[in-house]
């Protein structure tokens, strides 16, 4: 399971699960890297304090982080968004979501679990180690990405990978997963994960309640992820998977207790 070290390597936490397309387990947040002949793209970025990691994931490919063509982000929590203000305005990348999660990125709006929600539950040993994590990784001080634009199918499919945007609302309102077709390959970001710092399990599984903005949506839209074709599942948090969608989706229904309706603000 993903741990939350102070040290990172990229040689060991950086790896190629499809053709192209490379998987960064971070410290306690994944990033992805997808490259062909025309370029490379980022998805997600982990914590501000990741900024560090993400620059060496790309080098360590020979890459220089200025040539990033895009910055796809899945949904806009700070563990997520943490380099795309820094990409943005440092190098001009293209910061993009889906329409519904802009305003989130941009930081008109805020889904976030508040500290209040964690404080509650911080008696718990591996939820205190989380939130301190969390804090000394840049949580509270990080900066929006102002700049960030809605993505189009168009304008995705021009970029490397050839990604596709798939809407999965409930964690956040505008969460989405991106299919890499021709890798076989989906990152779907926190749709589900396959293990948390305040997780005791490994393998697919929903996160905790309060991570979301709407529980039971979540849930419910992480069905329509059943039916689509991509065997190497990259999440948001844990390692990498090869697993059939059916079958990680079927285990995550069966998993789930009783949601309440209703959406919560955080």
């Amino acid at each position: 399971m993903q741990q939350q070290t102070a040290g990172w390597d990229p040689a060991t936490s950086l790896s190629e699960q499809a053709p192209g397309v490379y998987f960064a387990e971070g410290p306690a947040s994944n990033w992805i890297v997808v490259r062909d002949g025309t370029g490379f793209i980022l998805i997600d970025s982990g914590y501000p304090d990741d900024r560090r990691h993400v620059i060496a994931s790309l080098r360590h490919l020979g890459l220089e982080p200025a040539d990033a063509l895009a910055l796809l982000v899945t949904h806009g929590h700070v563990d997520h968004t943490g380099s795309a203000a820094f990409f943005s305005e440092s190098f001009g990348t293209p910061v993009l979501c889906a329409p519904a999660e802009l305003a989130h990125v941009q930081g008109k709006e805020k889904h976030q679990v508040t500290l209040g929600q964690v404080l509650r539950r911080a008696w718990r040993p591996r939820v205190f180690r989380w939130m301190v994590h969390a804090i000394r990784a840049g949580a509270l001080a990080a900066g929006p990405a102002t700049q960030a634009k809605a993505w189009d199918d168009a304008t995705l499919k021009a970029l490397p990978g050839s990604p596709v945007a798939i809407s999965v609302p409930g964690h956040t309102p505008g969460n989405a997963a991106i299919l890499l077709p021709a890798a076989g390959a989906i990152a779907v970001g926190d749709s589900f994960v396959s293990g948390h710092p305040i997780s005791r399990t490994s393998g697919p599984q929903m996160l905790h309640s309060m991570y979301h903005s709407d529980r039971a949506a979540a849930l419910a839209s992480v069905r329509t992820l059943a039916g689509v074709d991509a065997p190497v599942v990259l999440p948001g948090h844990g390692p990498a998977l090869r697993i059939q969608l059916d079958e990680a989706v079927a285990g995550l229904v069966s998993q789930a207790g009783p949601a309440s309706p209703g959406r919560r603000r955080k």
